[in-house]
């Protein structure tokens, strides 16, 4: 029996971790001289004060949501895949090859084509330290560690000598060609009367992550599927006696993973930058280990946690450009963040679990005590 009620696993414990990080991170802005209250409101005001801030804000949750899958996916598996940000980069390649060398007629079958391919390219690099894991033996952790630095090599290689444009110093792609420009949130939004911002980047592809999120949800608890990977992650023995092979879930799961981190690069590179350019994943696939952490590897919750972190992105730029408050400060309020959701959970979730322990036992019926009859 769970010791604490489910409600309290998924909301409470974030929260209470959420306000930790929030009162050591005021504390580190009072040591710096600045005033925590003045940074939270033009954090806010930044990041959700206008459709400018949460086209950004929203752009960034974007990326964030594919990455967070990636690892919530491998999660449910007992797989640590940390490769999320090399699979979004041969995903950008595979967005690349289809924008510039298949002649789309409209965005829309551009979008099914370049998601497609993203998903193969991600999904294909995510197999092989998935089959080294399976077949050899190779820790799954430092595989996908070791293959971003081989993705970052590759790109770059790539780049540089087959796909940049002649006579270009610039080591990215051409641009895309106009059938395939993604519409935007603006686009979007315009025929049903709302306004928003023309110069925001967030595009159709924040439909697409929350469809990939409700995928998700369906994998993992209405299919058998879903079943056998969650029994894996919960018992490799039980599972292995159940007759679930452990070969094809390590396979499925990091292949299922790598696909959703490749999808990323249809919001940054076919929706915003329109081009293949060095480092466009801007280490987004580090933070879905955050938000999948954060989120409890549920697509719902990593859906809220991808928008924390797309309006920490957002607002710490804010900070940046109008105080003076390094920017390297919001990297230091999403390593608190992610200390307390990830490494430091505990610490949160024993003393909880002592609070309702207590609770419970207060409200248990006692015992009757029977009167002891004199002897005879």
């Amino acid at each position: 029996m769970d010791v604490m009620p489910k409600w309290a696993e998924v909301v409470l414990v974030p929260l209470i971790s959420l306000l930790l990080a929030a009162i050591l991170s005021a504390l580190v802005i009072l040591g710096i001289g600045e005033d925590p209250v003045a940074a939270v409101k033009l954090m806010v005001s930044g990041a959700l004060g206008s459709t400018y801030g949460w086209g950004y804000t929203l752009y960034y949750a974007t990326n964030f949501m594919f990455t967070g899958l990636c690892v919530a996916i491998a999660f449910h598996a007992r797989l640590f895949n940390i490769g999320g940000e090399g699979q979004a980069m041969l995903g950008g390649l595979g967005v690349a090859l289809a924008c510039l060398y298949i002649p789309w007629p409209h965005w829309s079958l551009a979008l099914i084509g370049a998601a497609a391919m993203a998903a193969v390219f991600g999904a294909a690099w995510a197999a092989i330290p998935a089959f080294l894991q399976a077949k050899r033996g190779s820790h799954i952790v430092i595989t996908t560690i070791m293959f971003n630095f081989i993705a970052a090599a590759v790109l770059n290689y790539i780049l540089v000598n087959m796909l940049r444009p002649q006579g270009s110093m610039d080591p990215a792609t051409a641009r895309f060609p106009d059938a395939t420009k993604l519409p935007t949130l603006h686009d979007i939004l315009a025929p049903l009367g709302i306004e928003f911002s023309k110069a925001a980047p967030a595009n159709i592809s924040l439909l697409v992550a929350v469809a990939a999120c409700i995928f998700l949800w369906v994998l993992i608890w209405r299919t058998r599927l879903g079943y056998e990977i969650r029994a894996y992650g919960h018992s490799e023995s039980a599972a292995k006696y159940a007759g679930i092979s452990p070969v094809k879930i390590t396979m499925i799961a990091m292949i299922i993973s790598g696909g959703l981190a490749g999808m990323m690069a249809i919001n940054n590179v076919m929706g915003e930058a329109e081009r293949l350019v060095l480092n466009a994943t801007e280490g987004a696939g580090f933070i879905g280990i955050a938000v999948a952490l954060m989120g409890r590897s549920h697509p719902l919750g990593v859906f809220l946690a991808a928008i924390l972190f797309g309006f920490l992105y957002q607002g710490g730029a804010e900070l940046a450009l109008w105080t003076s408050i390094p920017r390297e400060l919001i990297v230091v309020i999403q390593a608190l963040v992610i200390l307390f959701t990830g490494a430091l959970d505990n610490m949160v979730r024993m003393p909880l679990e002592k609070i309702f322990l207590a609770l419970r036992a207060a409200r248990a019926p006692k015992p009757e005590r029977k009167p002891v009859e004199p002897a005879e």
